[in-house]
Parts: C-alpha cells; structure tokens; sequence
C-alpha cells in the first residue's frame, strides 16, 4: 500500500512541473510580437546612402523574444550594428596601389655628378636592386664580391609616385681581408609613368669603422625595370 501512495506521489509531481512548463511557453508566445516584414526570425535592414557603403556587423546577442520592460513587451528587435566604409576606404587603396608600384627588380646605373677628384658621367656603379612591398630593398652591386656587393636598405613614398631610399653595405679593402667601414647609400627617385623606369639622385658616404666620413660621392641613378618576360 505504501508503495502504491509512493508512485502516486510521483505521478501527481511531474503532472504540476508539465502544466507549469506549458503554462510558461504559452505565455512566451503571447509576447512575441510579429517583425514589420512579417516574420520573428527577418530583422528589418538599414537604408545606404548615396556614395558610401555599408555592412553588417556581428549578429545581436539578445535571445529572440524581447524582454519585459515596466510591464510591456518591447516591440522592437535590436537592429544589427551596421559599420560606415567611408569614402577614404579607396584612396587607401590607390596609395598603396602607388606604393606598390615601384616593386619589383631592377637594373640600375649610378653615374658621378658633382663630385670633387670624380669626372661627372663616370659610372660608379652598375647592378640589380630588388624593392620589396613590405619597405625593404636589396642590391646586389657591380663591384667585386671581395670588397663588398651587396647592401641592404628601406624606402617610403614621399609623394606620388616618388620614393626615398635609406641602404647599407660593408666595404672591404680589394683584398678583402680588412674592413673599412658601413657605406650609406640614400636615394631619391620618381616613377615614370609607365612604371617600367626611375630616375633620380643619389648620395654615397663611406665611413670608417668610427663613423667619420672617408668619402661622399653625389650624382644620379637610373633604373629599367626586369619583367618574368
């Protein structure tokens, strides 16, 4: 007998959790009002304007029935958070579409202009330059590996279409055995056009190993652009 009030018990339990549960769902679905479109689940979308662009941001984190606010429900979805591209969006692309313009390899001429104990047209040197599109750029130069060829160095646009270069290298005596010093090498240059050359000046400081200048040479440089064809 016992036994039989227990299972009876039990039964009477979950018949009051069942009615409460579906007491509580029906009065969740009283308070859900419909969209403008019609539809719970479409939120309403934001209008352009004219010229600029827009998109979506993250969906709304609310759960999707509104919360009771002073004893009424809140008839309004959360709009989603719209993100404004302004118009500066494409002239940050063109800028580094014209910063990227003068990657690539190089063959460059650097000729003697202005220079003490140096005949102006004379080539001071004749080799290859790489520009990188992260700033970088490497050269590999027309002197002898021994004394030193290749030096290092990082750009940046200064304007359109024009660039300013900052390099290192290390140069040798001609028997390569002793060190003289870091030569710095900057240059200033300006696209052509066509992309496919620049021209410009340039400076070169050879220092000792204490930073005192042994030698400035000035005069221009000039470059043809190499191609996968």
């Amino acid at each position: 007998m016992k036994f039989k009030f227990r299972i009876a018990g039990l039964w009477l339990v979950l018949g009051a959790l069942c009615l409460c549960s579906a007491q509580g769902l029906r009065a969740q679905s009283a308070n859900v009002p419909a969209s403008p479109a019609g539809t719970r689940t479409q939120p309403a979308l934001m209008g352009a304007s004219t010229g600029c662009g827009y998109s979506t941001g993250e969906a709304a984190t609310e759960p999707s029935h509104p919360r009771q606010k002073s004893g009424r429900a809140d008839d309004r979805f959360r709009q989603p958070s719209l993100v404004l591209i302004s118009s500066h969006a494409a002239k940050d692309s063109e800028e580094d579409s014209d910063r990227a313009a003068i990657v690539g390899l190089w063959k460059t001429k650097f000729v003697s202009k202005g220079t003490t104990g140096i005949p102006d047209g004379a080539v001071i040197d004749d080799g290859y330059a790489t520009w990188h599109r992260d700033g970088t750029e490497i050269m590999n130069s027309g002197r002898p590996p021994i004394t030193g060829n290749f030096c290092m160095g990082v750009w940046k646009q200064t304007r359109t279409g024009t660039y300013k270069l900052n390099h290192f290298g290390l140069s040798w005596t001609p028997d390569g055995t002793t060190l003289i010093g870091p030569a710095n090498i900057r240059e200033e240059v300006t696209l052509d056009p066509s992309g496919n050359s620049y021209t410009g000046t340039f400076t070169i400081d050879q220092f000792d190993d204490n930073d005192h200048v042994l030698v400035h040479i000035s005069g221009t440089v000039t470059a043809q652009r190499i191609t996968a064809d």
